[in-house]
């Protein structure tokens, strides 16, 4: 049985996890990424086991500068979903800023007055859970790897009241309203790691937030 041959022959995760970088870096030799843009890329692709994903990343040119200075600022993390707040790795955020907390880590989607205004509304309540973190959305790291909805009111915050992200992480996932929320959050002039397409998740969204802090320490 396999596992008799790994007991014979111990591998540990850390290592598991390097030979499978490198068995990225040889599936995709053309890659045509910068050396931050690769760890963004690497680490998508880790996640889904999928080297094609690579094809849809897009990048604003000012993603990691910006990002890394958002970081090393202690801006806040907002989600669209409990999942990827809870898949935040503090530990990686501290070894940017180590003041780095849970209490940077934002998601309203689970408040119950969003809930009662989405169903007052007959709206998604990503919409609302925006809204409701809007004061904490300039200099923040957005990510968004659920709600096109809840994306498509961040980009109305940005160009309506001036709300300025450190950097918006736009992969939500799905049918509804997601490829055109991405598109337009990509015009507005706003640093951004974007997933083109229908692609995206919550372990996508947390995958690109980590390639960052390595790619900010990196740039430190």
């Amino acid at each position: 049985m396999l596992i008799h041959h790994l007991l014979a022959h111990p591998l540990s995760g850390e290592a598991i996890e390097d030979r499978s970088m490198a068995i990225i870096d040889e599936l995709c030799p053309d890659h045509g990424f910068g050396p931050e843009e690769w760890l963004v890329a690497k680490r998508l692709v880790h996640t889904t086991g999928d080297p094609t994903i690579i094809r849809d990343l897009r990048f604003s040119p000012d993603w990691c500068s910006a990002g890394a200075a958002g970081l090393r600022a202690g801006g806040v993390v907002t989600t669209d979903s409990s999942m990827i707040r809870s898949g935040l790795s503090l530990a990686r955020l501290r070894a940017i800023n180590p003041s780095y907390g849970p209490e940077h880590l934002h998601c309203a989607v689970a408040d119950p007055a969003v809930a009662a205004a989405a169903k007052a509304h007959g709206q998604p309540r990503s919409l609302f859970a925006t809204r409701v973190l809007k004061p904490h959305l300039n200099g923040a790291i957005c990510c968004f790897g659920n709600a096109p909805v809840g994306l498509m009111e961040l980009s109305r915050l940005i160009v309506e009241e001036g709300i300025r992200p450190a950097l918006v992480i736009a992969m939500p996932v799905g049918f509804v309203h997601v490829v055109e929320s991405k598109d337009e959050l990509m015009t507005l002039g706003i640093p951004f790691i974007a997933l083109a397409g229908r692609r995206g998740g919550s372990p996508l969204a947390v995958a690109a937030v980590h390639a960052l802090c390595l790619a900010a320490g990196r740039t430190n």
